[in-house]
């Protein structure tokens, strides 16, 4: 992606969502940094300065066209990254519709709806879509119904997008990384009452890289499934 990009980022504030603004903002990129509130906006801004910020709530996506409609959103879209991400692991006969409606809202529902909110700037820079995805979202595991559920309906998301604005010049990637060390791999350790050993997962800035991979990608191709697996 040559020269300075606008990139709509969620995420921003941990593991690979993180690993992804510290590089684009190191090379001069123009930073637009998902929050779910104004607390975590001023957190962000003061880390990436010059980034601009724009909270809404992924857990409520119903009400994100009522919260943009009161901030101001870039003119241009390079990039739309979705990062973030939640999971709360149980089996089927336990996981109660609060959890099931918590993960698809902010893994599945929330990203349709900043697809649909940007497809405008998406379309009118030939800009990419990248979503994080999960090896999850291609396997299915015990105790994993709820969030490999989002995530499969994620690759739905991504394939059907990619058909319908192929023609528009818009890119649409998805990426599967493997365990990653993150905040979020923390909590699913303490969940399978395993130790947390980060050594023997992905570094976040190892997923950064594939995914500005395929962001600078020439435009002659597109990367369309990316699956990063752990190394060792």
């Amino acid at each position: 992606m040559a020269g300075m990009a606008t990139h709509v980022i969620t995420g921003a504030g941990s593991g690979i969502g993180a690993a992804l603004a510290r590089r684009l903002h190191a090379r001069g990129d123009d930073l637009v940094l998902h929050a779910r509130d104004a607390g975590r906006a001023k957190e962000l801004a003061a880390e990436f300065p010059g980034a601009r910020t724009l909270v809404g709530d992924l857990a409520d996506p119903d009400r994100l066209s009522w919260a943009f409609s009161h901030q101001s959103l870039p003119d241009r879209v390079d990039s739309l990254l979705h990062v973030a991400g939640v999971v709360d692991l149980g089996p089927v006969g336990e996981l109660t519709p609060k959890a099931w409606h918590h993960q698809l809202n902010v893994n599945l529902v929330a990203p349709a709806e900043l697809t649909r909110h940007f497809l405008p700037q998406l379309r009118a820079a030939r800009g990419h879509v990248v979503f994080v995805n999960s090896g999850a979202g291609l396997a299915a595991h015990a105790d994993w119904a709820a969030y490999a559920a989002s995530k499969h309906g994620l690759k739905a998301l991504a394939d059907a997008l990619r058909q319908e604005e192929h023609g528009n010049g818009v890119r649409v990637t998805s990426v599967y990384p493997g365990r990653t060390a993150s905040p979020m791999q923390v909590k699913v350790h303490r969940q399978e009452g395993k130790e947390y050993d980060p050594a023997r997962w992905i570094d976040p800035e190892s997923v950064a890289t594939s995914v500005l991979t395929a962001l600078d990608l020439p435009r002659d191709a597109e990367v369309t499934d990316l699956t990063v697996r752990p190394g060792h």
